[in-house]
């Protein structure tokens, strides 16, 4: 088995060590595995559980004080899953895998994701606030209350209009948004049959409450073909509207090997947006690439054969 994980491309963290660490126990955990989609989902579980993380227990708060969790699985052979916008639910790589393959459907989302997870015996009651995102949400001058609209009024009068849920471009913390913002967790496994990527997220720290961004949304935030798999990370509404994971394996069908098309794919993606973004890629040679335009992306690589 071949892995590689990933744990948000965005500013430095803060804590580099001990989340490196983590990143290289969810590399081997996966990679201890025998079958590609039970080492995404193991690795991702790691990640999940660390609240240093963008993901699971730790995510961001949207703007009605709930966190709210994401994922998406897919293989090679073109199966997907994904499941959005779920309060309670730390392992929603494990919902989404379940989407994929108890359901005939690509995606599940709000309350009946749920719903669905507890069926399919995920834990739907987990505490995802950690001691970090309590805090910052305390601190707030106030919190917004009535319908949408009025979330939205509060979001610009607090982030400025043109980016209500602060910018995913590597801005420091201080300048705007959330530093776990770009902390979105992914994996991509290979045992030389079979490829799966996978991505799961906490979504982005004080927007719309519902908002659902690219990590469940096939081709943008998770991706795989016969030819490779990607996991993306980053700036996520113009991940979703540029398909970054579907160009960095379209790369790959066009005949670049792994690295060169994490390169092309960030290359483009910048010039498109102007916005900071990172991919992780295996290829059908068992190649590993990984490319970003942030300040920092924090990956981990294992393999037992």
């Amino acid at each position: 088995m071949r892995v590689i994980v990933h744990g948000g491309a965005g500013g430095s963290p803060d804590e580099p060590e001990p989340r490196q660490a983590t990143l290289d126990e969810a590399a081997d955990v996966g990679a201890a595995e025998t079958d590609p989609v039970d080492a995404v989902e193991a690795a991702i579980r790691v990640l999940e559980a660390d609240t240093r993380f963008n993901a699971g227990t730790g995510g961001a708060v949207q703007s009605d004080g709930v966190i709210r969790t994401d994922a998406g699985v897919m293989t090679s052979d073109r199966e997907a899953g994904a499941a959005a916008s779920m309060p309670g639910v730390e392992a929603a790589v494990s919902v989404a895998r379940a989407v994929m393959e108890d359901t005939p459907h690509v995606q599940l989302a709000g309350v009946h994701a749920v719903d669905f997870a507890a069926d399919v015996g995920v834990d739907v009651e987990c505490d995802l606030w950690s001691d970090d995102t309590q805090e910052r949400w305390d601190d707030l001058d106030n919190h917004p209350d009535g319908s949408p609209t009025d979330h939205l009024d509060w979001i610009r009068d607090k982030f400025g209009e043109t980016d209500p849920g602060g910018r995913e471009d590597g801005s420091s913390d201080d300048e705007a948004g959330y530093e776990k913002d770009h902390d979105t967790v992914g994996a991509v496994a290979f045992d030389r049959e079979t490829l799966a990527a996978a991505t799961s997220t906490g979504g982005r720290w004080l927007a719309l409450a519902g908002r659902v961004g690219d990590v469940p949304q096939i081709g943008s935030g998770f991706y795989a073909s016969p030819a490779g798999a990607a996991s993306a990370t980053g700036a996520g509404e113009d991940i979703a509207k540029t398909t970054l994971t579907r160009r960095a394996v379209r790369h790959l069908e066009n005949g670049l090997g792994a690295q060169a098309a994490a390169d092309r794919a960030i290359e483009e993606f910048g010039e498109l947006t102007g916005s900071s973004a990172g991919v992780i890629v295996l290829d059908s040679d068992g190649e590993y690439g990984e490319a970003f335009n942030s300040e920092a992306m924090q990956t981990a690589r294992a393999r037992t054969q």
